[in-house]
């Protein structure tokens, strides 16, 4: 009879699964079909197969009417935009609809100008001044000038070589018609040069025009015979010395302009005191800008509103002169009074009213030049934008096209728009 059995000998087997996981068996080693490769992603992937894609959203009509907002706003799933514009294509009421929220929520984004604020660079420079006063300040009435000139730079900077040579017609108001000039940017450039000539020659500095500058004492004769005398049509060489003569003409004034704003700078059958003639210099540096402007799509903003202010009032005192001159030439109606107003005496005045940005209110004399404006005496009045009036100034706008309100005696109104017109020139 044998005995009981021997147990075995070692460790005893453990009861249950085992702590250490086996090693697992690669895919490769077993008998498992390999997964299926990864689908590329890009332009060249297959497309997924048809039970992948989504059925399109079949809505009813009052929901895809109540969707049309969330459209308009772009917060719409792919599937609910593309039910929408299907539906857009049948209904037309949703579709009247549709587009009237669009037009709205362009309201509620107003397009973002990346153009610096024109009025930065003042504010910068006011800053620096406050902390550091300059020892030798630019005058108050060079202000315009020093503004315009580097505006107009920051914009010829800006542009490229071809741009140069873009077409730019330029306009003005002879008698009782409108005339014009074609040229190029850099033509207008060169245009600017030799006016501001005529201020650079009464401070004593060089005359950009040399020895032919006593064959053209006024304006348009010295830009026409720069441009008939130049060896080429201007280029772009031309910003270079424009822009050294603008930065000594503001240094001089700052040097020598005095109180009563002398010299006298001579423009060939008139004068002007050397702070009318800056502030002239200015305006134009503008009108020109804008027409540079136009010419190469660039957008620009009209001068600060206290630089404004005095270009405005500039043109509203040369108006009785203007108004005179164009009497005597047979183009405006004669005084009523047999005898002129004797200088300073109130007589006959039209109420000139500016709003806007550098808005005011100016009584001119209709009757005499050295008459003065008098409420007393008002006969008309006039209400212009104050860019509105600057372009009529500058002959860019006809007189019968501005867009005034106007009362009371109709001649005397039609006058001093004309006359406002004849203060332009090349």
């Amino acid at each position: 009879m044998s005995g009981p059995p021997e147990e075995p000998q070692g460790r005893p087997e453990p009861v249950g699964p085992p702590r250490i996981p086996m090693p697992r068996a690669s895919v490769e080693d077993g008998e498992r079909p390999l997964p299926p490769p990864p689908v590329p992603a890009g332009p060249d992937a297959p497309e997924p197969p048809p039970a992948d894609r989504r059925a399109p959203l079949v809505l009813e009509h009052h929901v895809l009417k109540s969707l049309l907002g969330a459209w308009a706003l772009a917060a719409c799933s792919p599937q609910e935009t593309a039910a929408v514009e299907e539906h857009l294509g049948e209904c037309g009421g949703c579709a009247e609809e549709a587009l009237r929220l669009r037009d709205a929520v362009g309201l509620l984004h107003p397009p973002e100008s990346l153009d610096l604020d024109p009025g930065l660079r003042t504010r910068v420079l006011r800053g620096c001044l406050d902390r550091r006063p300059p020892r030798i300040p630019v005058p108050e009435w060079a202000a315009p000038y020093d503004a315009e000139t580097a505006r107009l730079d920051a914009l010829l900077q800006d542009i490229g070589d071809s741009e140069w040579h873009a077409p730019v017609r330029l306009r003005w108001f002879e008698r009782e018609e409108t005339a014009d000039r074609r040229t190029t940017v850099a033509g207008v450039i060169a245009h600017l040069l030799c006016v501001d000539g005529l201020v650079a020659t009464a401070l004593g500095l060089d005359d950009p025009l040399g020895d032919l500058a006593t064959a053209a004492p006024g304006p348009t004769q010295r830009t026409e015979t720069y441009w008939r005398t130049a060896h080429l049509p201007p280029t772009r060489d031309v910003r270079a010395p424009w822009r050294e003569q603008s930065h000594a003409l503001v240094r001089t004034v700052s040097f020598t302009g005095g109180p009563a704003g002398k010299p006298a700078v001579g423009y060939g059958d008139f004068e002007l005191p050397l702070r009318d003639a800056m502030l002239d210099r200015a305006f134009e540096c503008w009108v020109h800008a804008e027409d540079i402007a136009d010419a190469v799509d660039y957008p620009y903003a009209p001068p600060a509103p206290r630089h404004l202010h005095r270009m405005i009032d500039l043109a509203a005192r040369m108006l009785p002169v203007a108004l005179a001159a164009r009497r005597q030439a047979g183009l405006a109606a004669p005084a009523p009074t047999r005898h002129l107003v004797p200088a300073g005496e109130p007589g006959r005045s039209l109420r000139l009213e500016i709003e806007g940005l550098g808005g005011g209110e100016w009584l001119i004399p209709l009757d005499a030049p050295g008459a003065a404006g008098s409420a007393d005496h008002e006969v008309a009045h006039v209400a212009l934008d104050g860019v509105e009036f600057c372009r009529l100034a500058a002959g860019h706008v006809a007189p019968r096209e501005a867009a005034a309100g106007q009362v009371g005696d109709r001649e005397a109104i039609r006058d001093v728009l004309y006359a406002a017109a004849s203060l332009s020139r090349l």
